[in-house]
């Protein structure tokens, strides 16, 4: 990979290579834009095929970061990091210490947090070295799992969206199929069900199923079946790409609204989607609930006054569809204009140095 090249096509600002030989750390950080404030993204562990998969998979993932932040309203920027290593046989306390004395290097540029291969005792280990990660044990002021608040925050943009697609900001009543009943899924579907919602579930998870079935009195599904459920909304909450060019023809639903991530295979589903009437929840926006959750550490954490800012997602979903019905195009489209227009607009006042006091 050309990483300088990369780099300048997509707006990257650093690209750090991290290497302790006696500890068995090789790692990337990737910090896309902090135009908005310092970059803030998790740090994934993963058996990397090669040094290009992995720079590839950093860059993707911190440029990601940047447009989560960035259409959130928070004042961070998009920064993610990497671990080549088996998550199972490779961890170690050197391991991390290791890469917590690379992110206090960084000065506070960039913010760790746990994410695929990683967990609250790796960063409790990094924040021996580095005052700047979040997710560590509560009893260093976490907000703990991050579930609850990515659930409730999805719920929240599921209400705006039937509000304009089915002319209800009520769920009661309404049918949602549920793909993915784990941790975040089956919070999403305890709300749900507490609103009077009809639910349709699938899991390869028997026991979530069984579960959902007995606490909420759902429909279950095996998993390619969802697909073809008549419903509302689909929810999909576990794996991405499952809006492909075989699934969005099959779905009977006038909403998509899930927390799962990267949901749209490729751009063409997304414009799909549109053509169809469906109208979709951008998923880096409906399930931003965790990231405004755990940044609410970087103030000392406040679970009321976290809450409150993930409730205004229900908010920021309708923003979004505002500015794709302004501009006539699908709403990833819009999705993506929000969180530009905002960092244009920060970026412009900092270089003209009008006054601001900006909150996370």
């Amino acid at each position: 990979m050309e990483v300088f090249k990369e780099m300048e096509n997509y707006g990257y600002e650093q690209v750090v290579f991290c290497h302790n030989e006696a500890a068995g750390l090789r790692a990337i950080i990737a910090i896309h834009d902090t135009t908005l404030g310092p970059a803030l993204g998790g740090l994934r562990m993963w058996p990397y095929s090669s040094e290009d998969e992995a720079i590839f998979d950093v860059l993707r993932l911190a440029r990601g970061m940047t447009y989560k932040a960035a259409a959130a309203g928070l004042n961070l920027g998009g920064g993610k990091a990497v671990i080549i290593g088996d998550p199972r046989r490779d961890k170690s306390e050197a391991l991390f210490r290791a890469f917590g004395r690379f992110v206090q290097s960084l000065g506070g540029r960039y913010i760790t947090a746990e994410d695929v291969g990683t967990s609250v005792e790796d960063m409790d280990y990094i924040h021996m070295e580095t005052d700047y990660v979040t997710g560590v044990s509560t009893a260093y002021g976490s907000s703990g799992d991050p579930s609850p608040a990515t659930a409730f925050g999805v719920w929240q943009g599921m209400k705006a969206c039937a509000k304009v697609a089915l002319g209800t900001g009520s769920l009661s009543g309404l049918t949602i199929a549920l793909q993915g009943l784990g941790h975040v899924g089956f919070n999403l579907a305890r709300h749900l069900h507490d609103e009077g919602a009809r639910l349709i579930v699938t899991d390869i998870n028997e026991e979530a199923v069984e579960r959902a079935k007995a606490e909420f009195g759902a429909e279950a599904v095996e998993p390619d079946d969802i697909y073809d459920v008549e419903c509302d909304i689909f929810s999909p909450n576990a794996l991405g790409a499952v809006l492909n060019p075989e699934t969005v023809p099959r779905l009977k639903c006038r909403v998509v609204a899930g927390a799962a991530n990267n949901q749209l295979l490729s751009d063409s589903d997304g414009d799909a989607l549109h053509e169809r009437g469906i109208l979709y929840a951008p998923d880096y926006v409906i399930n931003a609930g965790g990231l405004i959750n755990v940044a609410d550490e970087l103030q000392g954490y406040n679970r009321d006054r976290a809450f409150k800012k993930i409730a205004g997602i229900h908010e920021t979903i309708l923003k979004v569809i505002g500015i794709a019905e302004r501009d006539g195009v699908p709403t990833y489209r819009a999705a993506d204009r929000l969180a530009e227009e905002r960092i244009a607009l920060i970026g412009e006042q900092r270089r003209f140095h009008l006054p601001s006091r900006p909150t996370v």
